[in-house]
């Protein structure tokens, strides 16, 4: 990595209130809870009230009496920024929004300048609940006089501000996810999508492929949505759909303008937003590209949104409420079908070679035949291009057959999906290898194995029909269950037995490979940990993540890296460790439906809020059953998360090729001498796991006390945070 990390949203907007109020003596900002130390409930305030004490106004908790002093302000002469806490309770300004500040610009017989910006915390999937977690945009929409602009990873909240306060009044949503995030810049998203801005700084950013490719779908989204806008693009790309992501740094007015002949030119136009169903912002944006394009559109604009529903407390059931990534893919993809005619499939072609590689799910496929065509007419037919089973993992030899997603016998074309399988840890899709017309030969609910046979793919439709329950088509009758041995017959009652689920299966199989493999050895430490949590509470309330002790062993377990290379290896053979060029640590997961050890990547050069923000992603994933493949492979070294109160010491295994597996406990409350004096103290113990063939005991302690003065010592863990 080169030079400093984009700033986080929070960041930029701090920044942003900085300048301004150097830049306009008359600006005053109000709200509860803004002044220093603290800083706003989300810290976007922090130091304003330091530098401009006599222009930070620290108010009671009354947003109609807030945002009517600002209006009233505003009258005399000067600026004003609010800060709702929490953009929920915008409702009880709403009347100083609509009759007051709104209205005050034009019913006075002349325009009359209304420098004022509402800022509003807006959005859920933070747990918060019902009354803390709402995005309220919608609520707001068409008030005369009143835009209304939200925070993206792609525009300058400066530029947002400013217009807001010249051409105001306005508000200022600010999805509470967003502010962890770090901004894009410099036209990069990711490896895989770039931007552009569009319009000028409180334009369009316009999110394309890296390769550029012509959209077939153009998503439309604010700025909280963005990431998981932009997920769902990655998704449809392996669905055959190039997907182009615009997001608006002015919500209302909408200026379409500049985005018509892309939206013009695309096979489908979708919105998506986090605002509950009904009387959207998506409904308002799909209303006015009907009037302006209806012509040129190929569907009517797909308005997605979360449910009709109160946004719940518990993680599984907010999600199950709002908008997510997997849902804008399904219903797009849904949409796109529904509204454009298929693509008539060609004849599969044949590989160049034994395989064709189609990806990394996609069936392995043999040389088709060259035709025959003086075959006689009560020959075997010609076979139809067989999609098998591919290697998923290194720790299954079987697969389950969950759900076919093409039926028997229709058409497909190259990288349609046509099956979901579920390993020991993942879910995962295999792809079609080629075009043609499917045929099933593995029914639901059976297990396969690597390299067995899933389905066939005909240039014509087949006539054959299945020969066994196991090449019956989906929702065939499952397999009967074995008989009785007869050994168990008039023996009295069977004994009860319980059956492990696959990923329990999964977890054998690891756990087995690792004793029988590994001559692992174990040493511990015990940490004092007191000074170290104090620092994380203080970074958690300054970044706005909930950054705790997890996050802060992973990164002490990092920074050894340097130090100890050779503990993130994997053993080649008798004599020779392959080193990793970056430290991918995997860490244990388990939300009651199975053990998990999903990847955190590159954590040397990631934040401790970064590595927060991918394990509460991980704890959700895993509750859902919705990790795949890459989200569990390429780890160096493993951290066994064990922090729940009362854990003593955990003993892990050593997860082959793996060298190491970190363990961490609860914490404890000890008595210790300081100075000579007993005083309570909180302690956790770590543990290390290790391969006795490439690393010794006095390695192991040395690494186990280098993860120990990081956690001791808050500056050390300061200095991994920067």
């Amino acid at each position: 990595m080169t030079g400093r990390p984009a700033p986080r949203v929070v960041e930029a907007l701090n920044g942003a209130l900085h300048r301004l109020f150097d830049e306009r003596p008359s600006l005053h900002l109000l709200g509860e809870d803004v002044l220093d130390p603290y800083g706003g409930a989300f810290k976007v305030t922090r130091g304003l009230s330091t530098r401009h004490p006599d222009r930070v106004l620290g108010t009671p908790i009354s947003e109609a009496g807030i945002t009517g002093v600002a209006g009233g302000l505003a009258l005399a002469g000067d600026q004003a920024v609010v800060e709702m806490m929490f953009g929920d309770f915008a409702a009880l300004a709403f009347d100083q929004v609509l009759n007051l500040i709104s209205k005050s610009v034009t019913m006075y017989g002349e325009r009359v300048p209304m420098p004022v910006v509402v800022r509003c915390p807006v959005g859920g999937n933070r747990g918060y609940g019902p009354t803390h977690s709402q995005s309220v945009q919608k609520h707001f929409l068409g008030i005369p006089n009143l835009a209304l602009y939200e925070t993206s990873p792609f525009h300058d909240p400066y530029a947002q501000l400013a217009e807001g306060l010249d051409h105001g009044p306005a508000m200022l949503f600010e999805d509470k996810v967003l502010y962890t995030r770090r901004v894009f810049r410099d036209g990069a998203v990711d490896e895989h999508h770039r931007y552009e801005l569009l319009g000028g700084p409180t334009g369009w950013a316009h999110v394309t492929p890296v390769d550029a490719a012509p959209a077939d779908v153009v998503l439309i989204c604010p700025g909280g949505t963005a990431h998981r806008a932009i997920e769902a693009a990655g998704l449809l790309r392996g669905r055959g759909l190039t997907t182009h992501v615009l997001v608006p740094a002015r919500l209302y007015p909408p200026d379409l303008e500049p985005v018509l002949p892309l939206l013009a030119g695309a096979r489908l136009v979708a919105v998506a937003e986090e605002s509950t169903a009904g009387g959207t912002w998506g409904a308002e944006i799909a209303a006015q590209v009907h009037g302006r394009i209806w012509a040129q559109l190929r569907a009517p604009v797909l308005p997605l949104s979360s449910a009709d529903s109160v946004v719940p407390t518990a993680p599984h059931l907010e999600a199950g409420v709002l908008l997510g990534a997997e849902r804008i893919a399904d219903e797009i993809e849904t949409a796109a079908a529904r509204s454009l005619p298929p693509r008539a499939p060609a004849a599969p072609v044949a590989p160049a070679g034994p395989l064709a590689d189609t990806g990394p799910l996609a069936a392995p496929v043999p040389a088709a035949p060259a035709p025959d065509t003086a075959r006689p007419e009560d020959a075997e037919p010609v076979a139809g291009v067989p999609v098998g089973v591919p290697k998923l993992n290194n720790n299954d030899t079987a697969y389950l057959v969950l759900q076919w997603l093409a039926d028997d016998g229709a058409q497909v074309a190259e990288g349609d999906p046509l099956v979901e399988v579920e390993t020991s840890k993942a879910v995962e899709e295999i792809v079609a290898p080629a075009a043609g017309h499917l045929r099933v030969r593995a029914a639901e609910g059976t297990e396969v194995g690597v390299g067995e046979l899933l389905a066939e793919l005909f240039a014509e439709p087949p006539t054959d029909r299945p020969e066994s329950p196991s090449a019956s088509s989906p929702g065939a009758a499952p397999v009967a269950a074995a008989p009785v041995p007869p050994s168990a017959v008039g023996q009295g009652p069977a004994p009860r037995t319980h059956v492990l689920d696959r990923a329990q299966q999964g977890t054998a199989a690891v756990v087995t490979r690792a004793h029988q493999e590994v001559p692992a050895a174990f040493a511990a430490v015990e940490v004092e940990v007191d000074a170290v949590l104090a620092r994380l509470r203080t970074l958690s309330d300054e970044t706005g993540a909930e950054v705790g002790l997890p996050e802060a062993v992973v990164k002490a377990v990092a920074a050894t890296h340097p130090t100890f290379p050779h503990l993130f290896g994997a053993l080649l053979d008798e004599r020779t460790v392959r080193l990793a060029d970056t430290v991918d640590i995997g860490v244990t997961v388990d939300a009651g439906n199975g053990l998990y050890t999903p990847v955190l990547r590159d954590c040397a050069a990631r934040s401790l809020a970064d590595l927060s923000d991918d394990l509460m992603e991980f704890r959700m994933k895993a509750f859902r059953g919705e990790f795949t493949a890459g989200d569990l492979s390429g780890g160096a070294l493993t951290v066994s998360l064990n922090v729940e109160p009362g854990v003593l010491v955990v003993q892990p295994i050593v997860m082959w090729p793996q060298l190491c597996m970190v363990s961490v406990g609860g914490p404890l409350t000890r008595l210790v001498l300081a100075e000579g004096v007993p005083a309570p103290a909180t302690v956790v113990t770590l543990g290390l796991a290790y391969d006795h063939r490439v690393v010794n005991g006095r390695e192991a302690v040395a690494f186990l006390r280098a993860v120990s003065d990081a956690l001791h010592d808050p500056e050390q863990l300061v200095k991994l945070i920067d």
